[in-house]
């Protein structure tokens, strides 16, 4: 089941970019050639790389993972340079001794999308510098900080009371590290579209979980406007979506299958969650251009 999975979504991928295209011209989007060409700068973890869990020989090629920004990059013929590292952190992505959950590995192993030998950071301030004409700039990150803070807990007398314990100092370093990538991103003198692109939830049938998604999503956006940033709201976008399934993510198909039940589903976005995410950038980045 899982691979006959992975090959539908492959199947499907090629047609993702003309799906989005079709969505937005039929809704009275911007036209595809609003970006000319111009450089679009995609930021953040395994979401925005398109990653897919255990999926053995496939990661020796980047290209066999669709992101949301080859979609976006694609509807509105921008430049698309996907930076995002799976398993990127807010302190990874500033620093190489950073908190990270899995990104130097995964880089010690296979190939990102891009190429760049330091941090994530250092590579989008040195693109940015060389390319003034970006037009976009779009990052995601956050997830990693709590994924660590639950696998940092795992061993504990009590896992929840300890996670409770650590999460607001780990909401106050991603909202301070978000400042200060927003910020050292606007200080190149990067003047295009910044969106910084929220999480959805796992399971809106969880109120607990979603109410952790909402938090941690008022962390990484918290500081957007002061620099001049848009929210694509994915959050809100999955809801809705997932409502005709009793709000359950996973049933409603945005999500990809579990490597280890064959009746659940991972962390990681399906082509049709990809998608969806590619239509809410669309969305705030035509919004944001309009008013310009």
């Amino acid at each position: 089941m899982r691979s006959h999975l992975i090959n539908r979504l492959r199947a499907t991928a090629v047609a993702v970019g003309v799906t989005a295209t079709l969505a937005f011209s039929l809704s009275g989007g911007a036209p595809a050639s609003a970006g000319d060409g111009a450089p679009y700068l995609a930021l953040g973890d395994s979401v925005v790389f398109g990653y897919i869990t255990h999926d053995a020989f496939a990661y020796v090629n980047p290209d066999n993972f669709i992101g949301y920004p080859q979609v976006v990059g694609a509807a509105r013929h921008l430049d698309v340079s996907n930076a995002a590292c799976p398993g990127e952190a807010t302190g990874g992505f500033i620093s190489s001794t950073g908190t990270d959950n899995g990104c130097r590995t995964f880089r010690a192993h296979f190939p990102l999308h891009v190429s760049y030998p330091g941090t994530q950071e250092a590579y989008a301030l040195a693109f940015l510098g060389a390319h003034p004409n970006t037009k976009l700039v779009s990052v995601s990150l956050g997830a990693n900080d709590l994924f660590v803070l639950q696998s940092s807990c795992a061993a504990a007398l009590n896992p929840p009371l300890c996670i409770a314990n650590g999460l607001s100092g780990a909401l106050g370093t991603i909202a301070a590290n978000m400042n200060s990538i927003l910020g050292a991103i606007r200080a190149t003198g990067f003047h295009g579209t910044l969106v910084v692109v929220n999480y959805y939830s796992l399971d809106y049938a969880d109120a607990a979980g979603t109410g952790l998604t909402g938090l941690l999503n008022g962390a990484l956006t918290g500081t957007a406007a002061a620099h001049g940033a848009v929210v694509a709201d994915v959050f809100s976008a999955f809801q809705g979506a997932a409502t005709p399934a009793g709000g359950h993510t996973c049933v409603a198909g945005l999500l990809n299958g579990s490597p280890s039940n064959p009746t659940g589903c991972d962390v990681h976005p399906s082509i049709t969650g990809q998608n969806l995410i590619a239509q809410t950038v669309l969305r705030t980045f035509d919004a944001a251009r309009a008013g310009d």
